[in-house]
């Protein structure tokens, strides 16, 4: 099944099936560093937070390497796709930069070279997610052959992706992810979220990671051969919205998802 869901990946979308392959390559290189390198950064090794942009970014890249072939625009889905590998390479390589010289990538504005590589990330980071938006725009503007509730389930995913980027930009606004407690000390392990505080961090992934939670979960319904598919995918969506807002109420209220007892 993984076989056939690659070789369908790369028949679809040979520049971001190749982009994600590329992240995996660098986090299998972050992986290796953090044995070599004891280096810590707020409180965890340097290469764990390489680690988890890497293997976003291969989930966010694969992901719309499969929903642009739905798009009937080649040249719409080329220039999404270019943009998508230019802004996350962008991304990617400054994070992995700022961790080979022990520094946080972002909300550092400790010198005038650690404000620039933060505003030029952020920059990118804008423009990707105006990239998101000219998606989600296309997706309801122009004739997509799928049916109505898988339709229904990516444009709702694209929303939430689109939705997540908010928080990402207050963190960026404020320069911080805690709530309540200075960033760094005890979290979950790898994801790292507080578990003493408010970690906007949390909501952001969730929220973003929509993106896919609903796709999967038509796919989950349509293969259960359920009754009225497209309403149990509005259901779900809007199920999954409100969980997206309870956490985002938890942490701008300083309350951690998994509290540390």
């Amino acid at each position: 099944m993984l076989n056939a869901f690659l070789a369908e990946l790369k028949k679809r979308n040979l520049l971001l099936y190749r982009f994600g392959w590329l992240n995996i390559f660098l986090l299998l290189l972050a992986f290796t560093m953090s044995f070599i390198d004891d280096t810590v950064i707020t409180g965890i090794n340097a290469w764990i937070k390489p680690m988890k942009f890497a293997l976003s970014i291969t989930i966010y890249s694969w992901t719309f390497a499969w929903l642009l072939d739905y798009l009937p625009s080649t040249g719409k889905r080329s220039f999404i796709s270019w943009g998508i590998v230019v802004c996350m390479a962008v991304e990617i390589g400054l994070i992995y930069m700022q961790a080979a010289r022990g520094v946080r990538s972002h909300f550092n504005v400790q010198t005038a070279f650690d404000g620039i590589v933060f505003s030029t990330m952020g920059l990118f980071i804008l423009l990707n997610s105006l990239i998101n938006v000219y998606t989600l725009i296309l997706f309801y503007s122009q004739k997509i052959s799928l049916d109505p509730p898988m339709l229904t389930a990516w444009r709702a995913g694209l929303i939430f992706f689109v939705l997540g980027t908010i928080s990402g930009g207050i963190m960026s606004a404020v320069l911080r992810h805690s709530v309540g407690i200075p960033d760094g000390g005890p979290g979950i392990p790898f994801f790292n979220w507080s578990t003493v505080g408010g970690d906007i961090r949390s909501a952001h992934f969730i929220t973003l990671h929509g993106l896919q939670a609903v796709p999967l979960a038509a796919l989950v319904f349509m293969k259960l051969k359920l009754n009225n598919i497209r309403s149990l995918v509005l259901f779900f969506s809007l199920l999954y919205f409100g969980i997206c807002l309870l956490l985002h109420w938890l942490a701008f209220s300083g309350i951690p998802i998994i509290p540390d007892y």
